[in-house]
């Protein structure tokens, strides 16, 4: 038996490729010589480089760059062919920042890395939305990249939030000439504009650090921004989709020119899952929770999609799975990794021994249901 294993992480407990790992144990214990193919997914934000690593999908790369909060930070990157990909929650994550405040931070490093990578000879770049801790509107990255925000009177603004509403206008005469050639593509699942009720401010900013009252002030700020970009460059759409992602990045990425992808059709994609899956007998994939949301561009749904397509059955084992007609459609076999009433804390505790739990009982099931049929 073939099986491919393309879980996504389960957030705050195990990331993806220790959710292939667990999984993997427990069916080893009834087929040792089971083939495996692990496949580690990802929607773009935080765990998208360690998910394409560990399906063999190219090979990380380091560099030193700033954090959101100006100081000096290693991190990775991946290099897969000719493609780079960088993660925004790598360089400005959101769990890496200290006791600053969102108007302190910035998305500098990002664009830092992105230059690197341009000095590296990449010419094709993907950047990994999600996860990230600024709430800047790109502004920080557009700056790192050579550009300059000036005032009413023309002078330079410093790379920090609190300067963006005196923003009137973006000076790209000193941006990297190389932008103009870079083939760049955005990861993302986001498809929320940059400012108003459903913005990056509104949505996002409150598990940032921003307060209530403070919402208005940083929306306007961020329209500020955008305005000054679109005197430069007319054409995209203020409330383009996508471009609240990532504190805003989402926005600026796409005004040099970006193009957006589903964060997990680009890490199917590059990992060649569709492929690997029609090779297979049988798929796995889970994450945390499943709910009503799984199907709406979830890692989860999109490895269902290919195994349906392939005509290969495919089941789903998370950490909570709700019960949920279409839910269960769509899967042949939905299962919950808890063998009795858990909290939380313990279904997370516990997650790797009872996924290798439930994966064990996943496949004697199935071997039975084999020799039934036969």
């Amino acid at each position: 038996m073939r099986c491919v294993l393309a879980p996504d992480s389960f957030k705050g407990s195990l990331a993806a490729p220790a959710v292939a790992a667990a999984v993997a144990s427990g069916l080893r214990r009834v087929l040792p010589d089971i083939v495996l193919d692990i496949c580690p997914m990802a929607d773009g934000g935080e765990g998208t480089l360690q998910a394409l690593a560990s399906a063999g999908a190219g090979a990380l790369q380091s560099a030193l760059v700033h954090d959101a909060e100006g100081l000096p930070r290693q991190v990775q990157w991946l290099h897969s062919d000719d493609l780079a990909v960088l993660e925004v929650a790598q360089v400005v994550g959101l769990p890496d920042v200290g006791r600053s405040t969102l108007a302190e931070r910035h998305s500098g490093g990002v664009g830092e890395l992105l230059r690197l990578l341009l000095d590296q000879g990449c010419r094709r770049v993907a950047i990994a939305l999600g996860g990230s801790s600024t709430n800047d509107g790109g502004a920080g990255l557009l700056a790192a990249l050579g550009g300059v925000w000036r005032d009413r009177d023309g002078q330079p603004l410093p790379p920090l939030p609190a300067s963006w509403p005196q923003a009137v206008y973006f000076d790209e005469s000193g941006l990297d000439p190389r932008l103009a050639t870079l083939e760049l593509v955005v990861w993302s699942d986001v498809s929320n504009p940059l400012c108003g009720p459903q913005g990056a401010s509104a949505v996002f900013g409150p598990q940032k650090g921003l307060a209530a009252a403070q919402l208005p002030q940083f929306d306007a700020a961020l329209q500020t921004l955008a305005q000054a970009l679109l005197r430069q460059r007319p054409g995209l759409p203020l409330e383009v989709a996508g471009g609240g992602a990532a504190g805003g990045m989402g926005f600026a990425l796409q005004w040099l020119g970006a193009r957006q992808q589903s964060g997990a059709a680009a890490v199917a994609e590059v990992t060649g899952l569709a492929e690997r899956i029609a090779a297979a007998d049988w798929v796995i994939t889970g994450e945390g929770r499943s709910d009503s949301q799984t199907l709406h561009g979830k890692a989860p749904a999109l490895v269902a999609q290919l195994a349906r397509a392939a005509g290969v059955p495919v089941s789903l084992l998370s950490g909570a799975v709700e019960d949920n007609p279409a839910l269960a459609a769509s899967f042949d076999g939905c299962f919950s990794l808890c063998p009795q009433p858990a909290s939380l804390a313990e279904a997370m505790q516990h997650a790797t021994a009872w996924l290798a739990q439930a994966a064990e009982q996943m496949l004697r099931l199935r071997l039975a249901a084999r020799r039934q049929a036969c």
